[in-house]
């Protein structure tokens, strides 16, 4: 789940990953949902699940009771007596590459789609480590190995600099270079190189693990780089320009959906779609900015309707359901593909409680 949407990238106010259980449980069964609700936590008791993943986050606000004649409290203790863990994906899902809001650009068939709200919590850093002569190959080539020194298309961007790296080893160390306990100078290596920030773990522990020193200095400094590969939102093109009603014909088909709602002439023409999955009613003003002829997303209130019709930029209202039933999938998938390719033997299962609140009468 962190290779898919990693935590870091979730919103400052979401609350996603492991809510529930140990980091070291063994898992084989996995039930995935869009929300844990009752009937899901007890399908997952019922199939003997170790685990449940869920797009929205069970815990969310202050948890001050764990009530079992209550319905939260009731789930949380489903789930612990039954020895099954809990994680969520929510905000990071829905700004990751491949995450919900692109699933939506693949099945409206949307071109040349960017991200509309850049994540704040996505950035880069700039690792800088040095090296004594002699080495700076392997551990440059271990870093980028492990996700460091990618700069659009181009990878192993590094940058070096010569100069001459002082220390003295004190009691009980076994330097590689000089002797305990007498100043020493080295030809050394400053190496440096960008780093995405969700990688910045895994390339420390690379180039520590190829630094031939016992003690390493390494620097890691927060970059104000702006990365256009997760956020919020998308806003691409339909190959040619449709009615509103078209376009909403066309949501109710590719997301197996009753009904709709619009604002806006059904006869008018939109080509230009801004989407976000759930509750985007907030990114209405970046949707415009960006040239939008429609919004489609869900929970649009009443005022935002007629906000849209102010500044003349239709909406598509498919629900917050309607819009994000098909993180199930995603997550389904990716993890199926990922325990294949480790040849893990984990059993994915897709939930089958519908857990839509709302009926149409």
């Amino acid at each position: 789940m962190e290779k898919l949407a990693p935590e870091l990238m979730a919103e400052k106010w979401d609350n996603v990953g492991l809510q529930i259980g140990s980091p070291e449980k063994k898992v084989k069964r996995i039930l995935v949902a869009l929300d844990l609700v009752e009937q899901v936590a007890l399908e997952a008791a019922h199939i003997r699940a170790d685990m449940v993943i869920t797009h929205h986050p069970f815990i969310f606000d202050t948890v001050k009771t764990l009530r079992e004649d209550r319905p939260f409290g009731r789930i949380a203790a489903l789930l612990i007596k039954n020895d099954i863990a809990l994680y969520c994906a929510h905000t990071n899902l829905d700004s990751a590459p491949g995450g919900i809001n692109d699933l939506l650009v693949r099945l409206l068939g949307l071109r040349d789609a960017r991200v509309l709200e850049p994540c704040e919590g996505c950035g880069y850093d700039k690792v800088v480590v040095f090296v004594p002569a002699g080495h700076e190959d392997k551990v440059a080539m271990a870093m980028a190995e492990a996700g460091a020194g990618w700069i659009g298309s181009y990878s192993h961007c590094t940058f070096r600099a010569k100069g001459i790296g002082t220390f003295k080893p004190g009691d009980g160390t076994t330097p590689f270079i000089g002797e305990t306990g007498k100043l020493e100078r080295a030809d050394e290596y400053r190496i440096e190189s960008i780093v995405p920030s969700e990688l910045t773990r895994q390339v420390v522990q690379a180039l520590l693990d190829a630094h031939p020193y016992e003690e390493v200095a390494y620097d890691i400094y927060r970059l104000g780089n702006k990365r256009g590969d997760y956020g919020l939102g998308r806003i691409g093109l339909l190959p040619d320009a449709v009615t509103l009603k078209e376009f909403a014909e066309k949501v109710k088909r590719v997301l197996h959906l009753k009904q709709v709602r619009c604002t806006g002439a059904p006869e008018e023409m939109v080509q230009r779609v801004a989407l976000c999955g759930g509750s985007g009613g907030s990114l209405m003003e970046a949707a415009a900015a960006g040239g939008a002829d429609v919004l489609l997303t869900g929970d649009i209130k009443y005022h935002d309707a007629h906000k849209s019709i102010g500044i003349g930029m239709a909406l598509v209202d498919a629900g917050h359901y309607g819009t994000e039933k098909i993180a199930v999938d995603i997550i389904k998938d990716h993890i199926e593909k990922q325990a294949g390719e480790a040849a893990a033997g984990v059993e994915v299962i897709k939930s089958r409680i519908d857990i839509d609140p709302f009926t149409i009468v």
